[in-house]
């Protein structure tokens, strides 16, 4: 084992709604779909009409500006519908899924024998290319630019996040392979948790494995990446989720494209907490139907609580999404005095409530809602997203960059390594209450049109 590297700043968020490691049955959704707005740094240009019959792996639309990087079907059926928004924005296309499922027959290749451009060749007629991001910036991998490494983390450390040892158990073939694929096309570095024991993943092959301990964000990549090789400018890095390294293994094992994940479903408000098998797009009614109330005060969110998005029950899994939650929404709560009153149910990063002392010696897991508890107002120079960040930038000086739009600034404060999951634990404890994700997601937006 590589030695560990340990983090010390952070924080762990202990929420109530934890996955059990047991399979939880769920009703076919039924209609699935692809959002162009889950794959960031992309302008979709649709390749399908609706009523049109599509197999599982067929393109339904591709990159304007790179069309050989395609976005596939997950499933076999009908194209019911292409919805456009404002200035005929592709908002989602939907697919009925038939009863008999059909794929794209790509072949089955052995990797070993495949150059790097055979690899990144099978990736891109497959559609799964469309699953490598890239940093700087965040977005889709350009098929055209050679990363100088690629990244994957093999555990999540966010709130409530499914436990990937339990996830891979039966595909440890297929990510192998996923990451023989990756290797081959760039070197690859796996990061690991030191409280990981499968041995497919902590004596994983063909990548460079590295040990992190410590509380949230240890498991994101881009924190990994700015203690194991950090971006400089000029360079590129890809960064791949461990699931989707699992989608390129069977890809390469079985010829075709299979799209099917083990989702955690967290949450307080899921009655049965577990992990269902589903496929990318998939209508989250179906998979919510029988373990919530549909009807109650709650927030559905497709991700985690600190960088999901808020989707409607009838609305679709994101397409890098591996994770369902449900809390309660709370804009019915009120609250007398508010944080005046003594209380040991409520949850503060600042020692607010007394209960923080009690969590020392018997850690708890909270119920949490959805308000912030607060209005947005100045920001001061606190040192707060210091402690929750550790990365070797200064983060609350690179945010201020950011909105005052100084260019040269940003750089010099390491824009290029950040994406804005890295700044979702210094908004959840903001005292100015700022939405640094959109901050953040602005600032490698505007830096990106100013750089081409």
């Amino acid at each position: 084992m590589a030695s560990v590297i340990k983090l010390r700043k952070g924080l762990d968020i202990h929420l109530k709604g934890k996955a059990a490691n047991t399979f939880i049955s769920v009703s076919d959704p039924g209609v699935y779909a692809l959002v162009p707005d889950d794959f960031t740094g992309i302008t979709p240009k649709v390749v399908v009409k609706e009523q049109e019959s599509v197999k599982a792996g067929s393109p339904l639309f591709v990159d304007k500006y790179n069309p050989e990087v395609k976005f596939v079907s997950p499933v076999s059926g009908v194209v019911t519908k292409v919805e456009r928004g404002e200035r005929r924005k592709v908002m989602n296309i939907t697919v009925e899924a038939a009863d008999e499922q059909e794929y794209v027959d790509f072949g089955k290749k052995d990797v070993a024998s495949l150059s790097a451009d055979e690899v990144k060749a099978a990736l891109l007629e497959a559609g799964l290319f469309a699953f490598i991001k890239q940093r700087p910036y965040d977005i889709v991998a350009t098929p055209t630019v050679t990363p100088k490494a690629i990244f994957v983390s093999a555990f999540d450390s966010k709130p409530l996040a499914p436990d990937f040892e339990f996830v891979i158990k039966g595909e440890e073939k297929n990510f192998q392979t996923g990451l023989d694929a990756l290797a081959k096309m760039a070197k690859t570095y796996l990061s690991v948790s030191s409280k990981q024991q499968n041995k497919a993943i902590i004596q994983a092959k063909n990548v460079e494995i590295n040990v992190f301990d410590g509380p949230h964000p240890a498991g994101n990549v881009g924190v990994q990446i700015n203690h194991i090789d950090p971006i400089n400018k000029g360079e590129t890095v890809w960064t791949v989720n461990p699931q989707d390294v699992i989608l390129i293994g069977r890809l390469f094992n079985n010829g075709f494209v299979d799209f099917t994940r083990l989702i955690a479903l967290t949450g307080s408000e899921i009655f049965e907490p577990g992990y269902s098998k589903v496929k990318v797009g998939a209508n989250m009614a179906g998979i919510l139907t029988g373990n919530v109330d549909k009807y109650g005060d709650n927030r559905f969110i497709s991700g985690n609580v600190l960088t999901g998005k808020r989707v409607g029950y009838n609305d679709y899994l994101g397409a890098f999404d591996t994770q369902v939650t449900v809390i309660p929404n709370g804009e019915d709560t009120h609250e007398f005095f508010g944080f005046i009153m003594p209380r040991f149910e409520q949850f503060s990063v600042n020692h607010s409530y007394l209960n923080w002392v009690l969590d020392k010696v018997l850690p708890r897991d909270y119920v949490l809602d959805a308000r912030i508890k607060g209005g947005k107002r100045n920001m001061i120079m606190s040192n707060e997203y210091e402690r929750m960040l550790p990365m070797d930038i200064m983060p609350e000086q690179l945010i201020k960059a950011i909105i005052t739009g100084d260019i040269d600034r940003m750089e010099q404060l390491g824009i290029y390594e950040v994406a804005p999951e890295d700044f979702a634990l210094c908004e959840f404890v903001c005292s100015s209450k700022q939405e640094l994700q959109k901050i953040v997601r602005l600032g490698l937006d505007n830096l990106r049109a100013e750089m081409s």
